[in-house]
């Protein structure tokens, strides 16, 4: 059976037993802030478990992309190691919203396991919670008598709260769970040790496979568990593990799960897999790591230097190092292996098929960017390799960190490359800088959460600001969070007219107004499906009537601005090409940011066409059209584009401003017609990523004063310039003056310097055979002070010259030696210009016959001569 139809059989069995089977979500999270990324099948249906928003079904089954590299669930250095761990892996699931229980679940688990899968029961453990003291949590006994109604008694083990009790974080919905192992060992090995005996003991042929999750709690802030509303189930199975278990394979990468990218990967290194355990690690790595970076960046999170972006960049360049270090692939290789992954996943994930071409070409960058990075790491190893052996052979852990925190280089690989150069590195010292590091991080992001207060129970929110700015509005429930710098109130109402931060368009502010009290709303966000009031301070009566008032003027811009982003995606695609599509957003009262798929940069003719069509549409004043609640196939029907990595449910929000221009499937605000949007003016284009343009533009008022302060800056250069009609001719005109002039400059300034070199070969002093020049100069650059220096060394011999000048308001010292007087009478120009800029409070450095020094001091330019005659009477020991 193969990884496709073990996939299906699961569809079918809970299709069978009435779940509606759903699309995974999206890899990213974008309304979760305890969440970057999905880590587990249960994470998308949160919301539910805990009572924020009803479930559309009562009984689903899905396959969910999940990623763990982060936080609580980190198995990133285990990938590629062991057999069975990875960053990117699917986890078949079937849900219960407060249905069927445990009865129910764990009969349709060891139907499909023993029955469809046919996997033998002689090799299946289960586990159940053994219960647990400290959370007053009492022994799973309901699940261990329905066991044992299906599997022998000896075969049924009871777990701890660390194996048995399931939980997605440090707060959120949990509850006891009951999984399912299996023995993969042989005979021999059997008859040797139990499998029992290796439940949950790491082994790499007795693994979990399925975990039957019993959401019954919820596990707050203060660490005490509540009840749930209702009782759910929540099942996770592993499915490359089960692909392991069901096609008997000793290794999660020995399935056809993993094998195409293992044998392309294996052929084009020229290496058979299985034969050089360092090799095979690599390509184990490299085969896991494209899923996870592929998909990533296919539901809209591209590579970069902070967040979740960081994660994806950290993932692609442990592939790439691996493959640089074991597999001799010195250059962009992991971008081909997408196209192996997109055919593979094609009618499961089609996703990544549809944008095939705009993921290799961010991947294919990124590893570029990263081989030059590793080969300027390299060659920083390789400047202080000297350095190294004076420090008992060893890299000093200050250095194993920089290599890291600046060129990327993980600790294994600098030890690598160490052990190559015959050096160890002080890994005692690096974790030093890192715990350094990781608690200066911490204490910028610490927060400090409370628990929910419910002021009213079973209370959902109603979104009401698509047609109105103000409501009558009640407070549900509210939190303090807490942080270094500030104390903030999250309040959730019964009705809003507040928008939330969403799809790119930035939360709304306003008030929240009583008969005693006005509350400010310093923002609007969401968390998962709650709408949050961040405000100031906490109203003095929680359970007061509000009036809760939009700021409708702010509102007002960012409507216009949004609906202009709709038109200018639509314009993008007409002039540009069908490839574009949206990768980010910013809708704000002050402009709007809209990133979009496009290889080249837009030419400047593109960019008028663009703002002609966007501006022809607002003159056009097209109405809106907007239809809520529609079916998402419906939608699809009318052309309108679903942006990749947005998660849409089985109605969605169509927006058009005439079906032929722009439809799209969007929650945002918006004008009532185009004619509202008054004028579009694009600021700005450029790059943000490999594949990934930036368009900045600005509408209404905000666009009229964008005009007329260029056209006053255009009125001021005309006065300047005494033109009001050829303006580009007189400008250029004036450069060309200017370039005659600057000539003129140099040749006078080059004549001063000629000038004062011969008055300082005049000034030389002899001092033991040398001849000795220390003078403050007047140069007008730095350029110049080097250029006398060296002309200096040209025309006299056996050279000690010290040069001191103030150079645009800095003081700075130059240091020119004879080649011979380094050599025989061992003087440094270095080590002399760090002692002399101890006088203008500076430092500097260079090479042994010229150096120079910067410093904050002018007025010890003064002392420097003087200095320097000493300096050089105690070197020659005069």
């Amino acid at each position: 059976m193969n990884s496709a139809e073990i996939r299906q059989k699961f569809f079918d069995f809970f299709a069978s037993k009435q779940h509606q089977v759903v699309p995974s979500a999206p890899l990213v999270v974008k309304d979760d802030p305890t969440l970057m990324f999905i880590n587990s099948g249960m994470a998308p249906f949160k919301d539910y478990f805990l009572g924020n928003k009803p479930a559309p079904y009562k009984r689903i089954a899905d396959t969910q992309k999940c990623l763990r590299v982060s936080g609580k669930h980190n198995d990133l250095e285990e990938v590629g190691y062991d057999t069975y761990h990875h960053t990117m892996f699917e986890m078949l699931g079937n849900w219960s919203f407060g249905d069927y229980f445990k009865k129910e679940a764990l009969h349709w688990a060891w139907e499909l396991l023993t029955e469809v899968y046919q996997l033998p029961k002689d090799r299946l453990y289960v586990s159940v919670f053994q219960g647990d003291e400290k959370d007053n949590l009492e022994k799973d006994q309901d699940a261990y008598d329905i066991w044992k109604t299906m599997i022998a008694e000896d075969r049924i083990l009871f777990g701890s709260k660390k194996d048995n009790f399931w939980e997605m974080g440090d707060t959120g919905p949990c509850g006891p769970c009951s999984e399912i192992h299996i023995d993969l060992r042989s005979e021999e090995e059997i008859a040797q040790v139990p499998g029992k005996d290796l439940v949950n003991n790491d082994h790499p042929q007795v693994v979990e496979i399925w975990n039957n999750v019993f959401m019954e709690f919820n596990r707050l802030a203060d660490g005490s568990l509540v009840k749930l509303p209702a009782q759910h189930v929540d099942t996770g199975m592993g499915f490359e593990r089960l692909c392991m278990a069901i096609q008997q394979k000793r290794s999660n990468y020995d399935t056809d799960v993993f094998q195409p990218l293992i044998q392309f990967i294996a052929g084009e290194a020229g290496l058979k897999y299985g034969e050089n355990e360092k090799a095979d690690i690599a390509i184990r790595v490299m085969a896991d790591h494209i899923r996870a970076i592929a998909f990533a960046i296919t539901d809209g999170q591209l590579p970069s230097n902070n967040k979740a972006g960081y994660v994806i960049r950290r993932i692609l360049r442990r592939a790439v190092r691996y493959g640089f270090t074991f597999l001799d692939f010195k250059k962009p290789f992991l971008y081909k292996l997408a196209e192996v992954l997109a055919d593979q996943m094609a009618h499961v994930f089609p996703e990544l098929k549809q944008q095939l071409s705009f993921v290799q070409r961010v991947i294919e960058e990124e590893e570029n960017a990263f081989l030059r990075t590793l080969d300027n790491g390299l060659k920083r190893l390789d400047a202080l390799e000297e350095k190294f052996k004076e420090n008992n052979n060893t890299i000093d852990g200050k250095t194993a960190f920089e290599l890291y925190d600046t060129f990327g280089f993980p600790l294994d690989l600098t030890a690598l490359i160490a052990r190559e150069k015959g050096l160890k590195v002080d890994e005692a010292g690096f974790s030093v800088e890192m715990e350094q590091q990781k608690n200066r991080s911490r204490n910028a992001s610490a927060s400090e959460q409370s628990d929910w207060v419910v002021v009213q129970p079973d209370v959902t929110t109603e979104f009401v600001g698509y047609d109105r700015d103000e409501a009558t509005s009640h407070i549900v429930r509210y939190r303090q969070v807490k942080t270094k710098n500030k104390s903030e109130y999250h309040l959730v109402l019964d009705q809003t007219p507040f928008y939330a931060e969403s799809g790119g368009q930035i939360g709304d502010t306003g008030y929240l107004i009583s008969e005693t009290e006005q509350i400010e709303v310093l923002d609007t966000k969401k968390e998962n499906d709650l709408i949050l009031h961040i405000t100031a301070k906490l109203p003095q009566n929680v359970e007061a009537e509000f009036k809760s008032q939009v700021d409708a003027e702010r509102r007002n811009f960012i409507r216009k601005n949004h609906s202009a982003t709709h038109l200018l995606h639509a314009a993008l695609r007409k002039v540009l090409g069908d490839h574009v599509q949206q990768r980010g957003s910013l809708v704000s009262e002050k402009l709007l940011r809209f990133d979009f798929s496009h290889f080249a940069k837009v030419e400047e003719a593109q960019l008028r066409e663009i703002e002609h069509i966007v501006n022809e549409r607002i003159r056009q004043s097209i109405p809106l059209e907007e239809q809520r609640n529609t079916p998402i196939a419906d939608a699809k029907g009318m052309g309108a584009m679903a942006l990749f990595g947005e998660k849409y449910g089985e109605f969605v929000r169509v927006i058009a401003f005439d079906r032929e221009h722009s439809v799209e499937l969007c929650g945002g605000t918006h004008v009532y017609n185009t004619g509202q949007i008054g004028y579009f003016k694009i600021v700005s284009e450029s790059s943000v990523a490999a594949g990934v343009r930036r368009i900045e533009a600005v509408t209404a008022t905000v666009a009229e004063d964008y005009v007329q302060q260029h056209l006053n800056e255009l009125h001021a250069v005309r006065e300047v310039v005494g033109t009001q009609s050829n303006l580009s001719g007189a400008v250029q005109k004036l450069q060309e003056d200017y370039k005659v002039l600057q000539k003129q400059l140099e040749h006078f300034e080059l004549k001063q310097l000629s000038s004062l070199k011969d008055s300082l070969v005049q000034q030389a002093q002899q001092l033991d055979g040398v001849n000795f020049v220390a003078e403050q100069v007047e140069v007008s650059s730095s350029d110049h002070l080097k250029k006398l220096a060296f002309d200096m060394r040209q025309v006299v011999d056996n050279l000690v010259l010290v040069l001191a000048a103030e150079i645009d308001g800095k003081p700075q010292i130059a240091v020119m030696l004879s080649d011979n007087l380094v050599s025989e009478k061992s003087l440094n120009a270095s080590q002399l210009v760090r002692d002399l800029a101890k006088e203008i409070k500076g430092g500097g450095g260079g090479q042994p016959f010229y150096a120079t020094a910067g410093g904050k001091d002018s007025a010890g330019l003064q002392a420097v001569p003087a200095k320097a005659l000493e300096l050089i009477k105690n070197s020659l020991k005069i």
